[in-house]
């Protein structure tokens, strides 16, 4: 597709976020511009949407030409995730072109994977599910992939479910130091203790009568992280901190840690709590 300063952020920018987008800047007169063009464009329906040719014109597009530093055509820059990640000049032979795409192009899993994600932000959250499933028939040991649907599955209160696709993440991501694995598994604990803990106004009664229950306080704060009100559970498990750093080997501190990344959304809300428990602490 040719693209132009009024459309390359549409073109460009958002659509790399779904597959990588190679943008060749050319020119009507330029010898070499028509031996590459050709042959992008053939690699482009070879690969059948694998990634995506955009073409910029250099006389009628200078303004892109400029912001980009392009001096000498043909030019070709490659983005992914709305930015620019690579790029070469001149025209390179058909094998090392070949080589230079299956670079940034992502396997079959990563764009079964990506489609889910572009599904779910327009809201068709069942076919979101369903295309991250075929990512891990495609590869069952893509554990971002695991990741994504253990989180989407926890939004949707399907608890039983989730901790049943959390026993097929490998070791390499639930033994190690994995912040998102953590940060869920925090979450999965929480939801599987919640309906075996007293209600939040009975936990909350406990606390008044004694401040230093700090078994009252955490509990409390796995039913806030269970329904999600993270800026409660955040206010106990700080009290924790600053009471007893030891208790339950600072479970207060690390589970903060952990629903610092569930919140990410919220980043006004994580940046106040890192505040409070950096004074905590320090």
């Amino acid at each position: 597709m040719d693209t132009t300063l009024e459309t390359f952020e549409q073109d460009v920018i958002a659509a790399s976020r779904n597959v990588p987008v190679l943008v060749d800047f050319w020119a009507p007169w330029c010898g070499p511009c028509k031996v590459l063009g050709p042959l992008l464009e053939k690699i482009e329906r070879e690969y059948g949407g694998r990634f995506k040719l955009a073409k910029v014109n250099f006389d009628d597009s200078p303004e892109l030409a400029q912001h980009f530093g392009i001096r000498s055509i043909p030019h070709v820059i490659a983005f992914v995730d709305g930015r620019p990640v690579d790029q070469f000049v001149g025209v390179l032979p058909e094998g090392q072109l070949r080589r230079f795409i299956d670079q940034l192009v992502p396997d079959a899993a990563e764009t079964e994977r990506r489609a889910a994600h572009a599904l779910r932000a327009q809201g068709r959250t069942d076919e979101a599910l369903g295309r991250l499933r075929t990512a891990l028939a495609l590869d069952p040991g893509f554990d971002e992939a695991r990741l994504d649907l253990i989180e989407w599955l926890l939004d949707d209160d399907r608890f039983d479910d989730a901790r049943a696709e959390a026993e097929f993440l490998s070791p390499r991501t639930t033994q190690g130091i994995d912040a998102r694995y953590n940060a869920l598994k925090t979450r999965l604990d929480a939801a599987a203790v919640a309906t075996e803990l007293p209600d939040t106004s009975a936990l909350e009664a406990r606390i008044a009568n004694d401040p230093g229950d700090l078994e009252a306080r955490f509990d409390l704060a796995s039913q806030w992280i269970a329904a999600r009100h993270y800026a409660g559970a955040l206010e106990q498990l700080l009290e924790i901190v600053k009471r007893d750093r030891s208790f339950r080997d600072d479970i207060g501190r690390k589970t903060m840690l952990s629903v610092f990344d569930l919140a990410s959304g919220q980043p006004h809300l994580v940046s106040q709590w890192r505040r409070k428990l950096s004074s905590a602490l320090f």
